[in-house]
């Protein structure tokens, strides 16, 4: 019997969408990757695109409830 993960296609499809917006020009976190997108694992679907051969960038930035999160863009 094979083995049907729908995950792999659902990664599949969060990364492109993920990449979409950050091809647009957009940065991207862990909660709007969350809020956009249902992705609840962003730093591995940003692993999936650098394995891909995208070269994205990674800052830490400072919340305005003074918590620090992972910000991801892409070069251009």
């Amino acid at each position: 019997m094979a083995n049907i993960n729908d995950n792999a296609a659902s990664s599949q499809t969060q990364c492109n969408m993920i990449l979409e917006w950050m091809q647009k020009g957009y940065s991207i976190t862990s909660l709007e990757a969350l809020n956009l997108f249902g992705c609840m694992r962003l730093a591995s679907r940003i692993h999936d695109l650098r394995e891909r051969g995208y070269d994205i960038n990674t800052c830490k930035i400072k919340t305005n409830t003074g918590k620090w999160v992972t910000e991801y863009t892409i070069k251009n």
